[in-house]
């Protein structure tokens, strides 16, 4: 049974669970927590982002596949912490992405809301469903199959 889990998460911990670094980690914190079930995060959206430079200089928008990109995150986040938080002897990598949806732009000040559900583990797959909000509201949502890679 792996240890409970302190909330929140900060930035320190996630980075000792996931091999994302700047400027490809794309969650600050995580809020809420249910092993094998589900998470919780979040990212603060800032114009300092680096594709912001060019994902558009005149308006900012967050690129949805970074949105979607995050989503596979916070699922990677809940596996391992569902595994009692050590570092497994190969990497998660995004497989699959299937009934992606976008329903708003996510823009510098924003904070994304990166809800994981697990629907499905087989083997050493994990099927996601995520939901991204921004202040309540839905901006994107994806189901999400990850797989862990032997190192």
């Amino acid at each position: 049974m792996p240890d409970p889990v302190s909330l929140p998460i900060d930035v320190t911990e996630i980075q000792r669970l996931l091999p994302h670094r700047y400027p490809f980690l794309l969650i600050d914190r995580v809020t809420e927590f249910e092993a094998h079930k589900r998470i919780l995060a979040y990212k603060n959206v800032t114009i300092n982002e680096e594709f912001f430079q060019g994902h558009f200089p005149r308006q900012p928008v967050m690129p949805g596949v970074l949105v979607i990109e995050a989503l596979a995150q916070a699922g990677g986040v809940l596996t391992q912490l569902s595994h009692g938080g050590h570092a497994h002897a190969g990497l998660y990598y995004l497989v699959k992405i299937d009934n992606a949806k976008f329903s708003r732009m996510v823009v510098p000040g924003d904070r994304l809301e990166l809800e994981i559900i697990v629907k499905r583990e087989i083997r050493n797959m994990t099927l996601y469903l995520g939901t991204a909000r921004v202040d309540g509201q839905q901006v994107a949502c994806a189901e999400i199959l990850c797989a862990e890679v032997k190192g």
